[in-house]
């Protein structure tokens, strides 16, 4: 990946940056019972390698969103990995604040002998910094953020996904199916309007609900978006009455960067359709859900984690998509999906992989009317300014291509922001 230090970084950086969507609430430290157990291991003929790995938890596996998400890579990989001959150790730190509870975190588990610590919240990396320079032993990782990438320590890391690209396929989902009501004369062309529910107004959310949208446009050419901020990453309450708010105010398909299930449970009960994030949520609105999309982290932490058991150096900045299957689909529903659903998703899917399509080609979509010809980003006064690296070229926003934290956070035509919402 190649390095550079962005504007974004030295001007209001984590404002626009990426946000590990979580509960900011202070919780428990402790490591429950069992989970420094080691996982079971199946020799592979040679000798068995440990590898004891910290990882820091905003929320808990109960969230079923974004913590759970992480937990379900975690048992993946130590399953991998012990195919492998490598035994993976965890000791899993739940429920710590982005506060100076997550710098205690950091210093038990590097104190405890781990080689590796997983930090999985956009606002634990202040408090992993201080931390890191202490044990230059020990590798450091900040998922979904970008300042350790480009710092002066060799033991710091970034890393993220391309999740922007199974937004474009949860899109296309949703526009197949209003396209396929306006056919059956369900809905009239203009009544085609996406309800997002958002966190907050950072590049993460912008990137994907606008990759969203244009998946959606292009199967649905009338399709429109209204954007509600909800300013949190994890209340179920506000996230439920955002998206009854926009159901109220006319949206017939309901979509999301948010943790809990109250989008989709709220557009079930409000007779509308949903897309979902981080996990399946047919259990919970089988009626209304019509597919999600997650990051498989155990990609990522298998070559981490392998890297340290065989005493390599592994990137500080890492970032893919489909192409090495860090970015997948949650079953789609298909009781309810427009006809030939699965099939356009393979297809396009397979575009992707290529990269015979690109997300952000700016054909597809404008901003007050022209196309995109430069690389915009936000200042801290909230006016748009050139970023120091050109991100636009070859017909394309090339979104996380300098770095693995998303800085598409332009506003085009057809997606309505009802508020803002900065943390």
């Amino acid at each position: 990946m190649k390095k550079r230090l962005l504007a974004m970084l030295l001007a209001g950086a984590m404002m626009f940056g990426l946000a590990a969507c979580g509960n900011s609430d202070e919780g428990s430290t402790q490591t429950p019972a069992g989970e420094n157990t080691p996982a079971g291991t199946e020799e592979t003929g040679g000798e068995t390698k440990t590898v004891k790995v910290g990882l820091i938890c905003i929320g808990d596996e109960n969230d079923q969103g974004y913590t759970y998400n992480f937990i379900r890579g975690k048992d993946a990989v130590t399953e991998k990995l012990a195919e492998k001959g490598i035994n993976v150790e965890w000791s899993v730190k739940w429920n710590i604040g982005e506060d100076s509870s997550c710098e205690e975190a950091n210093l038990e588990l590097a104190e405890e002998g781990c080689q590796l610590i997983i930090n999985n919240s956009f606002g634990f990396e202040p408090y992993m910094l201080k931390v890191a320079p202490d044990y230059p032993e020990i590798e450091f990782i900040a998922c979904t953020n970008q300042a350790s990438w480009c710092d002066d320590l060799e033991n710091t890391h970034n890393a993220f996904a391309n999740i922007y690209e199974g937004r474009y396929l949860a899109g296309i989902v949703a526009g197949m199916k209003m396209q396929e009501m306006i056919d059956n004369g369900e809905i009239t062309a203009d009544q085609a309007v996406i309800g997002y529910v958002g966190a907050y107004s950072f590049a993460e959310v912008i990137s994907g609900f606008t990759a969203y949208y244009l998946g959606a446009k292009s199967v649905c050419p009338s399709v429109t978006m209204k954007v509600q901020f909800v300013g949190s990453w994890s209340d179920a309450t506000l996230e439920g009455n955002a998206a009854q708010a926009l159901c109220d105010a006319g949206c017939i398909m309901i979509s999301q960067h948010s943790d809990n299930t109250t989008p989709a449970t709220a557009a079930q009960n409000a007779g509308v359709f949903h897309t979902g994030y981080n996990n399946d949520m047919i259990s919970v609105a089988e009626d209304a859900s019509l597919i999600g999309t997650r990051i498989d982290w155990s990609v990522y932490f298998e070559y981490a984690i392998e890297a340290v058991a065989n005493g390599e150096s592994f990137d500080q900045d890492w970032c893919h998509g489909m192409d090495e299957g860090a970015v997948v689909m949650t079953p789609l529903n298909e009781a309810i999906a427009a006809e030939g659903t699965a099939e356009k998703l393979a297809e396009v899917e397979e575009q992707i992989r290529s990269g015979e399509l690109q997300v952000f080609d700016t054909s597809t979509f404008t901003v007050d009317g022209a196309e995109l010809t430069t690389c915009l980003a936000l200042d801290t006064d909230g006016d748009f300014v050139a970023d120091s690296e050109e991100a636009v070229f070859d017909g394309a926003f090339h979104e996380s291509y300098f770095q693995s934290a998303p800085y598409f956070t332009v506003e085009i035509d057809g997606i309505e922001w009802l508020n803002s919402a900065f943390g």
